[in-house]
């Protein structure tokens, strides 16, 4: 699920909407009506995991019928939801929990606290805590979580065996040294890649791998810290090293060039191009389904040397749901949320389906829960305390793409003092932050 959809659109789209109110909260969820509900999932087992969830719903609630449209923008929902009317969705849901910021702050997203509180729902017992600080903002709750993603690394245990590496890495260390004897050159290029380092590459956005440092990116005033503490500098210098043990800059974008969609059966990971691969708990099942012609497995990404106690931590992140401000509809809106992402067998049958992470804490727990060993790494990962999420902010993932342009530029050698580019860095981010909220 790609992390910043329509973040630049959506900026736009709520530029100028403040606080458009909190919507009709009167409705009879008793009477008969019907809702729509908007989301981004397009493959074909997603969206027939998303009907089954309708119509276990829908068999709850007989009054309630449920219209599912789905491959939904986040600029697009929050465009219907300014014009408003009776085309206006009432559930909406998001893969981009960066701009949760500005769904709680626009108003655009209504308070989820007051049904919550209402039907008895203990958001705190119910939820893991990385998961609920990404659906809340300056204390509103104008979401929650719909499944999550935990990142981690998949490597091919064949490319291994031919290394005579017997484990995954699980320091950096460990990582770079791994890497570079999983490579294999052919001629001037490469035929094997132990890991491809650069930024651009399918999933590597520099944030996921930047969660391995356990990252803070604001203090407590909210003033970005990236230059601080010394993991930024550590995380990129690592980034350069690997980028330079593994043949350099311009060598490795080339390899690049030649691969595969993510998403088709010429995926790098998939062709043997690359033997081991930063990615999401979903990504197992296209390897099932195309059936991958080696033996692969997964395990967390390795951590710095100097916190080999927090290896199996990773990047976390997740859909999020609410309720749209303009909906008349609210409580019968309320109960679709509270059975999407509260109900245990249902956020059970959910994530097995899709091979996302449960988002509650008893569907965690559930025995229930798919049982495949490359599956539950991710739940491993998802449910370590060093795990990390991103946090929000005002202007939603902005502060992402800032860190993103500064990596690339790390990566290509632009960047000479790292010290000096990230005190750049944090004060473009606060600029940016302070001109949002202008």
């Amino acid at each position: 699920m790609p992390l910043l959809a329509g973040a630049g659109l959506l900026l736009s789209a709520l530029a100028g909407c403040a606080n458009p109110g909190t919507g009709s909260a009167d409705d009879d969820p008793a009477a008969p009506v019907t809702l729509k509900f908007w989301h981004g999932w397009s493959e074909k087992k997603e969206l027939a995991a998303v009907n089954a969830s309708i119509a276990r719903f829908e068999k709850l609630h007989p009054n309630i019928r449920v219209k599912s449209t789905g491959n939904v923008t986040d600029a697009t929902v929050n465009q219907a939801l300014r014009a408003g009317g009776s085309d206006a969705p009432d559930v909406v849901s998001s893969f981009t929990t960066n701009n949760v910021g500005q769904y709680c702050s626009s108003g655009m997203w209504v308070d989820l606290d007051p049904f919550l509180r209402k039907t008895g729902v203990d958001k705190e017992r119910t939820f893991p805590a990385t998961l609920l600080d990404y659906t809340r903002y300056e204390g509103k709750q104008c979401a929650l979580p719909l499944l999550a993603d935990a990142y981690g690394m998949y490597y091919n245990k064949d490319a291994f065996e031919r290394a005579g590496i017997t484990r995954p890495p699980r320091t950096m260390s460990e990582f770079k040294r791994d890497a570079v004897k999983l490579t294999e050159r052919a001629g001037g290029s490469y035929r094997q890649l132990g890991y491809m380092p650069d930024f651009r590459f399918y999933q590597n956005s520099p944030d996921r791998l930047f969660a391995q440092w356990g990252p803070r990116y604001f203090d407590e005033k909210g003033k970005a810290r990236l230059a601080e503490g010394g993991a930024a500098k550590e995380f990129l210098t690592v980034q350069r090293d690997l980028i330079s043990a593994l043949g350099g800059y311009g060598p490795l974008e080339t390899f690049r060039t030649t691969f595969g969609d993510e998403m088709s059966s010429q995926n790098a990971f998939l062709t043997g191009k690359v033997a081991m691969h930063l990615d999401g708990s979903w990504r197992g099942l296209m390897l099932d389904d195309t059936k991958a012609p080696f033996r692969w497995g997964t395990a967390p990404m390795p951590v710095p040397d100097d916190q080999a106690d927090t290896y199996g931590r990773g990047y976390l992140t997740g859909t999020v749901a609410g309720i749209a401000h303009s909906s008349k509809h609210q409580n019968a809106a309320w109960e679709l949320l509270k059975f999407l992402t509260t109900d245990t067998d249902q956020v059970v049958a959910f994530a097995n389906a899709i091979h996302n992470v449960p988002s509650t804490k008893a569907a965690l727990a559930s025995p229930k829960l798919d049982a495949d060993p490359a599956f539950r790494t991710f739940i491993d990962i998802a449910q370590n305390r060093h795990s990390v999420g991103m946090p929000p902010s005002v202007n939603g993932g902005q502060y992402i793409v800032a860190l993103q342009d500064f990596s690339y530029d790390v990566e290509a050698g632009r960047v000479h003092d790292l010290d000096k580019g990230l005190r750049a860095l944090d004060r473009q981010i606060d600029d940016d932050n302070l001109q949002s909220r202008d």
